[in-house]
C-alpha cells in the first residue's frame, strides 16, 4: 500500500510558526529587485505603475488562495511541486520542482555575488572570493543546524528590509509635508505626460515586473512540512505576507513617482537613494548599501532553504538521489542543504565568470521559470477540484497569468525570458524522458492521482511554448 503525501515527506521538525513562515515569504519576495530595479517598472508605466502593482497583487492573491487550499490538506516540503505530481502526473511534478530549483539557484548565484560587491564598497582591499566563501559557509551552516534557527535568522533579516521600506515611505511623506529640503505636491504625479503617460498598455506591461516582485511569497507553503499546525498557520502566513508585501510595494512606489520625475528613473541608480538625498539624509548611498546587503543575505538564506526542500521532496518521490531525502540531527535534510550549497557555488562561479553571457541567459530562464511554476499552481488547483467544483478564481488567475506571459513576448526587456525559458523546459523534459521515465513509480494514491507516468499529457503545452518562443523574436 502506497503512503500518503504527508507520510512520504515526514520526519522534518515542525518548528515554524505563522510569524516565521510569514517573514520567510516576505524575505523571499522582497529583494534587491525592489531597491535597485524598481526604476524599470516606473519607466514602463510612469505613475500608473501603482495600478500595475495593484493588478499584480490581485493575481498573486489568486495564486495564494489556490496554494493555501491545497497546502491545508497536504502540508509537505515539496508543496506545489508535490501536488503537481499527485494531481497531474509524475512528469508535472518533475518539471515543476526542477524548474523551481533552477530559478532559486540562479537567484542564489546572483545574490552571493551581489553580497561580495556590497562588502567591497566598505572593504575594497578584500578579495571578493573571501566574502563569497564566508557568507556561503555561514548561510549553509544556518540552514544545516535546525529549521528553528533558520527561521529566526530569516525573521530578523526580513524585518530589517521591512524596516528600511517603512523608513523610506515615512521619508517620502516628510517630503510631501515640506519638512525636508524640497516640498512636493500631488501635481508631481501628472506634470510629465499625465498619470498614465504610457497609457493602459504601459500599465499592463509593467504587471510582468510586478509579478516578478511578488514571486517568492509561495515560500511559506514550502515551509508547511516544518510548520506548527500547518492547516491553519500556512494559509494565514500566505495571506498576511501578501498583504504586507503589497502595502510596502504600492506605498513605496507611490512615494517614488511622487517625489521624482518618473522619466528620470532607471536601473543605473536606485530611486531609493535619490529620495534619501532629497530629504537631506547624510550618507544616503551608505545607508542603501547596508539595506541591499541585508536584502541579498535574506534572499540568499531563503532561496537556499526552498531549494533544499524541493530537492528533499524530489528524493522522497524517487526523482532525485535517495541520499537527498535523508534527515540528520534535528530533522534537517542536510544532504539536500549541502547539494544546494554546491549549486550556490556553481551559480556564483557562472555569475562571476560569465556575467555578460551565460548567466544573463540563465537569469532570463529563471524569470520564465518563476512564471511557469505559478501557472502550474493554477493548473494543479483546477485538477485538485475537478468537474462542477472547478474554482472560477483559479481559472481567471490562469487566464490572466497566461496573458502576462504572452505580453512578455512583445516587451523588449522581457522577450529574452521566452527565448531562454523554452529551451530549459525542453531540456528538463528530455532529461525526464530519456534518463528517468522508466525508473519512476508513483508512491501515492489519492483521488485524482494518475497511477501511470504520462508525460505525453504535457506535450501539447510544451509544443505551444516552443512555437511561441521561436516566434517571439519576430514579434
Amino acid at each position: 500500500m502506497s503512503k500518503p503525501l504527508e507520510s512520504r515527506e515526514s520526519g522534518l521538525e515542525p518548528a515554524l510558526s505563522t510569524r516565521l513562515l510569514m517573514m520567510l515569504a516576505v524575505g523571499q519576495s522582497i529583494g534587491t529587485g525592489l531597491f535597485l530595479g524598481s526604476g524599470l517598472s516606473i519607466r514602463m508605466a510612469g505613475p500608473g505603475v501603482i495600478f500595475s502593482y495593484i493588478i499584480g497583487a490581485g493575481i498573486t492573491l489568486l495564486v495564494m488562495r489556490a496554494l493555501a487550499e491545497m497546502t491545508a490538506e497536504h502540508p509537505t516540503a515539496g508543496s506545489f511541486g508535490t501536488y503537481a505530481e499527485q494531481y497531474l502526473s509524475p512528469f508535472a511534478g518533475w518539471i515543476t520542482r526542477y524548474t523551481y530549483c533552477m530559478a532559486a539557484l540562479i537567484a542564489v548565484g546572483g545574490q552571493i555575488l551581489a553580497v561580495s560587491i556590497y562588502c567591497r564598497h566598505w572593504f575594497p582591499g578584500v578579495p571578493a572570493w573571501i566574502w563569497i566563501a564566508a557568507f556561503s559557509c555561514a548561510v549553509i551552516g544556518i540552514n544545516a543546524l535546525s529549521v528553528g534557527n533558520f527561521g529566526e535568522f530569516e525573521f530578523w533579516f526580513s524585518l530589517a528590509k521591512v524596516g528600511a521600506i517603512v523608513f523610506f515611505v515615512v521619508s517620502g511623506v516628510v517630503l510631501f509635508i515640506g519638512v525636508g529640503a524640497v516640498r512636493h505636491n500631488l501635481e508631481d504625479y501628472t506634470v510629465h505626460g499625465g498619470f498614465l503617460p504610457r497609457g493602459w498598455g504601459g500599465v499592463w506591461s509593467a504587471v510582468s515586473v510586478a509579478l516578478f516582485s511578488y514571486y517568492g511569497l509561495e515560500a511559506a507553503a514550502l515551509g508547511s512540512g516544518e510548520a506548527r499546525e500547518p492547516g491553519s498557520t500556512v494559509p494565514r502566513a500566505l495571506h498576511r505576507s501578501l498583504a504586507v508585501v503589497a502595502v510596502l510595494y504600492i506605498t513605496s512606489l507611490a512615494v517614488l513617482v511622487g517625489v521624482m520625475p518618473w522619466n528620470t528613473a532607471g536601473i543605473s541608480e536606485s530611486p531609493f537613494v535619490h529620495v534619501f538625498q532629497l530629504i537631506g539624509i547624510p550618507s544616503a548611498g551608505e545607508l542603501m548599501n547596508f539595506v541591499v546587503l541585508t536584502a541579498a543575505l535574506s534572499s540568499l538564506n531563503s532561496n537556499l532553504y526552498v531549494t533544499a526542500r524541493m530537492l528533499f521532496s524530489l528524493a522522497r518521490s524517487g526523482q532525485a538521489p535517495a541520499a537527498l531525502g535523508r534527515l540528520h540531527g534535528r530533522g534537517v535534510p542536510v544532504n539536500a542543504v549541502l547539494a544546494s550549497g554546491g549549486g550556490l557555488a556553481i551559480a556564483g562561479a557562472l555569475q562571476h565568470f560569465f556575467a555578460d553571457t551565460a548567466f544573463i541567459y540563465m537569469l532570463d530562464a529563471a524569470l520564465f521559470g518563476a512564471m511557469f511554476c505559478w501557472v502550474m499552481i493554477f493548473v494543479t488547483h483546477l485538477r485538485y477540484r475537478p468537474g462542477s467544483a472547478v474554482p472560477k478564481a483559479s481559472l481567471a488567475g490562469l487566464v490572466l497569468l497566461l496573458a502576462v506571459l504572452m505580453t512578455m513576448a512583445f516587451i523588449p526587456e522581457m522577450r529574452n525570458a521566452w527565448i531562454a525559458g523554452v529551451p530549459w523546459l525542453l531540456f528538463i523534459s528530455l532529461a525526464y524522458w530519456f534518463f528517468k521515465r522508466r525508473r519512476f513509480r508513483t508512491t501515492t494514491s489519492t483521488p485524482g492521482h494518475q497511477d501511470k507516468n504520462r508525460p505525453e499529457d504535457f506535450v501539447p503545452t510544451l509544443l505551444l511554448f516552443t512555437v511561441i518562443g521561436v516566434l517571439a523574436p519576430c514579434w
